[in-house]
């Protein structure tokens, strides 16, 4: 009885220093970044986690004025990219993940593999913008959609895939047997039943390419066309940095996704893991 009780006290002496980590390891950056983002230049530059004594909200505002309000216009374009990069997303690896899914011959056993491929192989980049400046589409917010949803297209197949393994087939010989055709049995029956792994591709998809620094860089270069990573580099000088304002930017870039995770966390752990019951 004894040795049951010293293992319990063990148990949760190890869960209260796990959350005290997990705290430690993920709040006190955020915590860093809100208290620096609310100081003045010098106090920011200081690099504490001080609460300032005098908190400029001014900050804020001042990030959006910057450059001819290029903060709001990184928005618009981050927005753009990102939604309309989801619906393709959606539209393309669903198909693609029901028929890969259901059919079995070589050619889906090669699209499997190009799928693994795309996983593991890095894009490369001065390709990539010759190919997209062949066809007018370099340094565009279409050439960038495309990107974007060229990269993501292997690993939201894979989950598409995952998850139309646990949807019995006997459903789709029923709608065929009562006379349903091709198009209307994957829209009307098979695509609503995707609704918890969409959420997750949705959710996961939204935050990697609203966050994304690198491919916005070299394949949408100009101020016109900024993300919102990229108006980081706005308040990075070569003698000086205004770090109170490039901390303001990071707090306002991450509410976004921050929002979105929170309401979606459940969502995002159901979909991905449901297709883990059956290959």
């Amino acid at each position: 009885m004894k040795h049951v009780k010293n293992m319990h006290k063990i148990s949760w002496t190890k869960e209260i220093l796990s959350i005290l980590a997990i705290t430690f390891i993920f709040v006190f950056p955020f915590w860093f970044i809100i208290v620096n983002s609310l100081k003045s230049r010098r106090v920011a530059g200081l690099m504490n986690i001080k609460w300032p004594d005098a908190i400029q909200w001014s900050n804020y505002s001042e990030v959006f004025s910057q450059n001819d309000f290029i903060v709001v216009r990184s928005f618009v374009n981050s927005i753009i990219i990102t939604f309309i990069s989801i619906i393709l997303l959606l539209g393309v690896c669903a198909l693609a993940g029901f028929v890969l899914q259901r059919r079995s011959s070589k050619t889906s056993s090669f699209l499997n593999f190009l799928l693994l491929v795309g996983l593991m192989i890095p894009p490369t980049i001065l390709p990539t913008i010759w190919v997209m400046d062949a066809i007018g589409i370099y340094r565009t917010l279409w050439g960038m959609i495309l990107v974007e949803v060229a990269l993501n297209i292997p690993f939201t197949v894979m989950l598409f895939r995952g998850f139309v393994s646990t949807i019995p087939k006997e459903i789709e010989e029923a709608a065929i047997i009562d006379g349903c055709d091709c198009k209307n049995l994957f829209l009307r029956i098979i695509f609503p039943l995707l609704k918890p792994v969409s959420s997750t591709v949705i959710v996961l998809n939204a935050v990697t390419i609203f966050n994304d620094f690198t491919n916005p860089l070299y394949f949408l270069p100009g101020q016109k066309n900024a993300t919102v990573q990229l108006t980081l580099n706005t308040f990075m000088g070569q003698y000086a940095s205004s770090w109170n304002l490039l901390f303001a930017d990071v707090v306002l870039i991450t509410i976004p996704p921050l929002i979105l995770f929170i309401f979606f966390n459940k969502k995002i752990i159901g979909g991905m893991t449901a297709g883990a019951v059956k290959g």
